[in-house]
């Protein structure tokens, strides 16, 4: 699959690309980038979660009724989970919700969601991208040139850049990344990749080198 490379004027330099059909063009694995959403999506959770049990809650535990004659229910202490302000029955506790994943199947999952992103004509490939100054109006600029604003954009770059970061930083659907950083939700959940040209070739090198 061949695209023309843009500058950040949003016009055509002359040359063309050729994306890696061995990483944009495979057969994309629903089940593999299913589990790889969901490990992305568990390792964002805190854990934190607790409620009170039983015998954590502050109350007496003095029983509160007889055990027979009282003509209901036996009753034990005002902790009692059928009471207001009392325990609760199997609540959440504080627990991490990483899972394992192997190499191969996320270095898979990456290339499925980039196949797809090919296949919807949904990747742009910019021949450098740069600001002198973090400006968020520029980053608006840039991406009208490019006509992707509106669309949820995720940029992605060879190497960590701070102007760039900063100034797509305020923008709800404009995210910045380095291209080692790159994972199958961020490349799904996004509308349109903006890739600069030398990330063509850190992506090729990343997903290459962790497939053996």
């Amino acid at each position: 699959m061949e695209l023309s490379v843009l500058n950040m004027n949003g016009q055509e330099t002359g040359r063309k690309v050729t994306l890696n059909e061995a990483i944009y063009g495979i057969e994309p694995n629903d089940h593999v980038l299913y589990l790889d959403v969901k490990q992305y999506l568990a390792n964002q959770r805190q854990g934190t979660a607790k409620s009170k049990e039983r015998s954590e809650v502050s109350g007496s535990t003095r029983k509160l009724g007889r055990q027979k004659g009282g003509g209901g229910a036996r009753r034990g202490d005002i902790n009692s989970p059928l009471l207001v302000g009392g325990g609760r029955v199997f609540g959440p506790k504080p627990r991490d919700y990483r899972f394992k994943l192997n190499k191969k199947t996320k270095v898979l999952a990456r290339k499925s969601a980039l196949s797809y992103k090919a296949q919807e004509n949904a990747i742009v490939v910019v021949d450098n991208i740069n600001f002198e100054a973090p400006k968020t109006k520029d980053f608006i600029n840039f991406a009208k040139n490019l006509k992707v604003d509106g669309k949820k954009a995720l940029v992605v770059l060879p190497e960590v850049n701070k102007n760039v970061f900063l100034s797509a930083r305020n923008l709800q659907k404009a995210e910045v990344m380095s291209a080692r950083d790159l994972n199958a939700y961020k490349i799904l959940n996004a509308d349109v990749l903006v890739i600069a040209e030398k990330s063509l070739e850190a992506i090729d090198s990343i997903l290459t080198n962790n497939e053996k």
